[in-house]
């Protein structure tokens, strides 16, 4: 097997092929001085990727991110099905095609919030793109997304994975909290199952809308006092909640308090601003970020070995 990847998730697809024991091959990728995208799949990767099925490792995050990658799906299925035409004739120019076994395995899967039509006319952004890359490629994993249900009746297989398990071994090993919080109902399911594997108590935060600009957020059952408090969520990103989180939970005796996540978007200034409240923060490499602590390869690795078994393919 493969691991392929262009300029948005190197980390991740290197820590993919690490933890499958496979080959990892940068495609090349660069921007016209107009900024718009080009990819090429190396000579030296072509024949690679016509001898067994391949990973693409790629988010769909920023915008430029969606066009890398559904170029880079596209070259590959060109490669794969022999289409090698060129205008300077290099190399053979067609191929036996060598059938399915392209899985795209996207870390960090922009526009996940855009899951529901808040108001008519709307576009479901989460499941329009995802419908544009499933015609390129065979199956897909997404790791973490915030509501995998816009995504449950797709034309291929999906896998939903989760860090949650490398999450809570990393904060077992280097904070071992006593307590974890959920910074919302939303979240609950996987700060719930953190604190489970971690085995240390577990509340979540109750948010209450006062008028439009205001939220209060409470506590449900919360015995912090003296306790190192872990704050879990799938994604932070201006860390606002969890800045506010972690005031109240020092206002209630909480002698440590740290953050983290699966998606460490960190926008701005998000880090600067979390660290005058938190003592840590901890994310995976989902995204390129200076807090890429959590391997996100093992992960990945399960949502591969799951899609593999759905097409009848061997790793």
């Amino acid at each position: 097997m493969v691991v392929v990847s262009g300029s948005n998730a190197t980390t991740m697809a290197k820590q993919l092929a690490e933890t499958m024991g496979w080959d990892h091959h940068d495609l090349e990728t660069r921007r016209f001085p107009d900024t718009e995208g080009y990819i090429r799949i190396p000579s030296e990767t072509i024949e690679a990727l016509r001898e067994e099925p391949v990973v693409l490792v790629s988010n769909t995050f920023p915008d430029s991110g969606i066009v890398e990658t559904l170029l880079m799906l596209d070259a590959i299925q060109d490669v794969r099905a022999g289409r090698l035409q060129n205008l300077r004739e290099i190399g053979p120019q067609t191929l036996p095609d060598v059938g399915k076994g392209v899985i795209l395995a996207v870390p960090y899967f922009g526009y996940s919030r855009q899951d529901k039509r808040f108001k008519p006319g709307e576009s479901i952004s989460a499941r329009a793109i995802a419908n544009m890359l499933a015609t390129r490629c065979d199956g897909m994993v997404v790791l973490d997304l915030h509501a995998p249900a816009v995504l449950s009746e797709m034309s291929i297989p999906v896998a939903f994975i989760s860090a949650m398990p490398e999450l809570a071994d990393h904060l077992k090993s280097s904070v071992n909290p006593d307590f974890i919080l959920s910074p919302d109902k939303g979240a609950i399911d996987r700060a719930s199952s953190v604190a489970q594997q971690i085995g240390c108590e577990f509340s979540y935060l109750e948010k209450t809308r006062i008028d439009a600009h205001t939220i209060v957020h409470k506590a449900k059952d919360l015995d912090v006092d003296g306790k190192s408090v872990a704050i879990v969520d799938d994604m932070i990103a201006t860390g606002g909640t969890i800045c506010r989180a972690a005031e109240a939970l020092r206002s209630q005796g909480a002698v440590e308090v740290h953050a983290a996540c699966s998606h460490g978007l960190f926008t701005g200034g998000a880090i600067a601003r979390l660290l005058r409240y938190v003592d840590g923060v901890h994310a995976t490499g989902s995204l390129p970020n200076a807090r890429d602590v959590i391997s996100g390869g093992p992960a990945l690795a399960r949502g591969v070995n799951e899609i593999l078994g759905e097409l009848g393919l061997s790793s």
